[in-house]
């Protein structure tokens, strides 16, 4: 069986910085997906869904050994990313949207370990978060759930029928300000007892270089942000997260392990535009160095 299947959107991005522009392919499934192939081998399918005038980005990943499936779209999410001076902030347009995802689409799905790399709030129905669930450990970003486009501007919203959906999710990925928006508690325990009572059994809590916390088993574990050597792109950092903290659990790491194991990726991922890019070395030489007795 497939150790860990990614499902979302390959994206165009367009990533304006103090210093910078760039044109880059982007997307939780591309960040996810390129995190995943630089670590030691596990079983990974990313299925994603693109226009044919975009494939040149999956060749790309097929040739570094990503195995793809592809589900034809009209067109691919095109999201314009500008971040200020501090990376934590960003603001958002999308001039194109992809086709969403089906049952019918996904029928095949099975791994051990299933992520929802969610964009825009009508990627996934219920329908097919409800089938998912039943196809293995379903891993969900909320991101995408959270925000609508209307034009070509994003703008918060809360998670349509998010109380039925929340108890077929056993991993949810959420950042600082999407908690908050899911819970209307701004304390992570207090958030985290609510998700966990909506029926999430474990909950990934990023807050930028503030950290990160997981909540599981009724028992918050506090993971420290590591210091990068530069900020050069937040772009696709919580993807990296997930990332990591997949492999690990696919591993069958604890929840603490597999949280540092996120963030020291997450810390390289900040140094360099576009997805990662280093070594398990590297990652493990940044946990050793801020190991606390």
């Amino acid at each position: 069986m497939i150790d860990i299947c990614c499902i979302g959107h390959i994206t165009l991005d367009k990533i304006i910085t103090p210093t910078r522009t760039a044109y880059l392919n982007g997307g939780t499934s591309y960040y996810i997906s390129h995190a995943l192939a630089k670590l030691p081998p596990i079983s990974y399918k990313l299925i994603t869904s693109i226009a044919p005038s975009e494939m040149n980005a999956v060749d790309e990943m097929r040739r570094i050994g990503i195995d793809v499936d592809v589900i034809p779209s009209r067109k691919t999410v095109y999201f314009e990313n500008k971040y200020g001076e501090n990376m934590n902030n960003r603001t958002q347009r999308v001039l194109a949207k992809a086709d969403p995802f089906t049952i019918e689409s996904l029928r095949d799905v099975k791994a051990r370990f299933i992520h929802l790399g969610s964009l825009l709030a009508d990627d996934f129905s219920i329908d097919v978060i409800k089938y998912l669930h039943e196809r293995g450990t379903l891993s969900v970003d909320a991101q995408g759930f959270l925000r609508y486009v209307k034009g070509v501007n994003v703008y918060p919203c809360d998670w349509e029928r998010k109380i039925e959906a929340l108890k077929y999710i056993d991993i949810l990925k959420v950042n600082e300000f999407e908690i908050e928006s899911l819970t209307g508690q701004s304390d992570p325990h207090d958030a985290a007892m609510q998700l966990a009572e909506w029926g999430v059994k474990e909950i990934m809590m990023t807050f930028g270089n503030y950290g990160s916390i997981i909540y599981a088993e009724g028992k918050l574990y506090e993971i420290p942000a590591y210091a990068p050597h530069a900020l050069v792109d937040a772009t696709g950092c919580g993807d990296t997260y997930a990332a990591g903290y997949l492999y690990m659990r696919s591993k069958g790491a604890g929840y603490e392990e597999a949280g540092r194991f996120a963030a020291a990726m997450s810390t390289l991922k900040l140094e360099k535009t576009g997805p990662f890019d280093r070594s398990i070395d590297d990652i493990k030489a940044i946990i050793s160095a801020n190991k606390t007795e």
